[in-house]
């Protein structure tokens, strides 16, 4: 037998990420978000150019009658893809669905070949920064109700990297090898990642030295504000209109109220190409020593005591890419955000495993059982009644089922209720209902049962 080199997801599993996914889709769409889907594959030519150095993880299909299609890397390109063929110019939309990587799996790392990605994007021309700090309060949101622990969101901005990638003499051939170097800073120490700009891209190394004094720079807004007032940075004209918007930036997230876990920080890069202002990642952070989690979750490669345990989500504006498939080369601003979501669903399955609690795998309302035998017929009849009602309701598929054993299986599968029926029952018109952890029972009359069940199992 072979076997399968992604992951099956067992029902505990699906049980929580399902609930990851509610909480996820209810914030989007309390932001006032719609849904789209897209095809699985796309024309090559379609992600061709559009990942910078991470091109080559793409999934190309075998030629099967001159259509050379590969699946698709992300959902940010198929969106911008969508938006110019149905000539959309405005849209909020989030969009869940497996991508595709030929990365190495490495399941202790969280990193997979095929994996889901919930994307949240704002597409259309509004005044600067606002759907930026939207965005922005979305993963705040997000991270602070799934209560994955404390988290830190890092800013930063393209139009900032490339200023200060000039002025510190940077060729411009080489600004987006060199901010694919400055993007594995979360993972490299300083040393090996000036080591690589140096002897691999061939960087001088006083150009290499000036980047290493302002990558080591975080704050907020007087960071913003300090680097306008900056010697060399102030000579970027591209540098001073970023650093504005940032400025502009940080006073809209004081109103949104999430400026204590947001901080600008220069080493922020994100290697994607199509970026083009604004960029963002957020890491989970924990001080102490760091637990089992880092290490199941990707980003257990910086482990000192304090440090992140991984990224969780990441995004930015791409002012660019939706003019790349309009034949008029018509742009259309677009800012977004992807959550990380294996990650996420990593550590929520450690914290089920580490907490005594009992996932729950089902939503089932109620047991119908019986605690004599003949009673069949009586049990598919309530059953029916109960589904008819819109209760969630099971039943023994056995004719003569022991109570004892129907019982069991409430205990096993956390289903909280259970109907009895008897012969005494039926003759008085009512349903014993037992409370599965109290094993308290009470008569209740068959036309008070479902109103009953609701109101006992509103939480469920």
């Amino acid at each position: 037998m072979t076997v399968n080199i992604e992951l099956d997801y067992n029902p505990k599993q699906m049980a929580i990420r399902e609930k990851v996914f509610n909480t996820i889709i209810s914030c989007f769409k309390r932001h006032g978000a719609e849904n789209i889907d897209t095809p699985v594959f796309e024309l090559k030519e379609t992600l061709t150019g559009k990942y910078g150095e991470d091109s080559k993880l793409i999934y190309d299909l075998k030629d099967q009658g001159g259509e050379l299609l590969s699946l698709r890397y992300d959902l940010t390109v198929p969106f911008a893809r969508y938006l110019a063929m149905n000539k959309v110019t405005n849209i909020k939309r989030y969009h869940i669905a497996k991508v595709y990587r030929r990365d190495n799996p490495a399941m202790t790392r969280g990193r997979y070949r095929e994996f889901y990605q919930c994307d949240f994007d704002i597409a259309g021309q509004y005044d600067p920064m606002i759907p930026d700090a939207e965005c922005l309060k979305i993963v705040h949101e997000i991270l602070s109700e799934l209560e994955l622990g404390d988290f830190r969101i890092k800013v930063n901005d393209r139009r900032i990297l490339d200023g200060m990638f000039a002025v510190c003499g940077v060729p411009d051939d080489k600004f987006r090898t060199i901010c694919s170097t400055v993007d594995k800073l979360d993972k490299m120490s300083w040393e090996d990642v000036r080591s690589e700009m140096v002897k691999e891209k061939g960087l001088s190394e006083e150009a290499a030295d000036q980047i290493g004094q302002y990558v080591s720079l975080q704050g907020g807004m007087d960071l913003a504000e300090r680097l306008l007032q900056d010697a060399k940075m102030s000579q970027s004209k591209q540098a001073c209109a970023g650093l504005t918007d940032m400025k502009q930036l940080f006073s809209y997230l004081q109103l949104f109220q999430v400026t204590d876990k947001v901080v600008f920080d220069l080493s922020l890069a994100r290697g994607l190409d199509y970026y083009t202002g604004v960029i963002y990642e957020a890491i989970l952070t924990q001080t102490g020593p760091v637990p089992v989690a880092a290490a199941q979750n990707g980003a257990g490669e910086k482990a000192e005591e304090g440090v992140s345990v991984g990224s969780v989500a990441g995004g930015g504006r791409y002012d660019g890419l939706v003019g790349m498939f309009d034949p008029k080369g018509r742009k259309v601003p677009c800012v977004g955000v992807s959550i990380g979501i294996e990650r996420v669903f990593s550590i929520m399955e450690q914290k089920a495993e580490a907490s005594a609690e009992k996932v729950r795998t089902t939503e089932t309302q109620v047991m119908v059982a019986s605690a004599q035998k003949n009673l069949l017929e009586e049990r598919l009849r309530l059953t029916a009644e109960l589904w008819n009602a819109g209760i969630k309701a099971e039943v023994m598929y056995k004719k003569n089922p022991k109570l004892l054993s129907q019982l069991q299986h409430c205990e096993d599968s956390g289903i909280p209720l259970v109907a009895i029926l008897g012969e005494q029952e039926l003759k008085d018109g009512v349903v014993k209902l037992r409370t599965v952890h109290s094993r308290e029972e009470i008569d209740v009359s068959r036309a008070k049962l479902v109103e009953e069940i609701k109101r006992r199992t509103s939480d469920v």
